[in-house]
């Protein structure tokens, strides 16, 4: 059984199509092959994540249109060092929207509810990053999150934000 669509933050087909000049139909023929992962609705509507959508107009050639590109995507920041989570956070509130967690397992527990695009591991002591990501990609509920590891993050909080923005779409 596929995963249904949450009904926030979601692309319907018909947007897909506008954006990329095509007959919905070859949208839903996309779906069904493949190239674009797509959920359903209770009532059977074909719904994209704004994340996923972003990377098939990358991979198929196809310009971002300005609706993806002044968006807010939703990002869990993890980070054990407080100063430079708030270091993240300043650099990241502008253009996104920012929960901030100082313990890797609070932002775990968090992560459902929250629904975010892109979780940034920095400090996540006493675990390793690379399972966080590695267990968060393995998950259906949480396998289109897009993860970042920032390992030593605060220093290079502009570096950061620019790779964000650029996974985003919003560069």
């Amino acid at each position: 059984m596929r995963p249904r669509a949450p009904r926030h933050r979601m692309l319907s087909a018909t947007d897909l199509a506008r954006f990329c000049d095509v007959d919905l139909k070859t949208v839903h023929n996309w779906e069904k092959r493949g190239k674009i992962r797509g959920m359903r609705t209770t009532g059977r509507h074909l719904r994209f994540r704004r994340l996923d959508v972003v990377d098939f107009l990358r991979a198929y050639g196809f310009a971002l249109p300005e609706a993806l590109r002044h968006g807010r995507p939703r990002v869990v920041a993890v980070e054990s060092d407080t100063r430079a989570l708030d270091a993240l956070q300043r650099a990241l509130s502008r253009r996104f929207e920012v929960t901030a967690f100082v313990h890797a397992v609070d932002a775990l527990v968090a992560l459902a509810a929250l629904d975010p695009d892109i979780v940034i591991l920095g400090d996540v002591s006493p675990f390793a990053a690379e399972t966080i990501a590695g267990r968060l990609a393995a998950s259906d509920a949480t396998k289109h999150v897009r993860v970042v590891m920032a390992a030593g993050a605060a220093a290079e909080t502009r570096d950061l934000r620019e790779r964000v923005e650029q996974l985003a779409g919003l560069e």
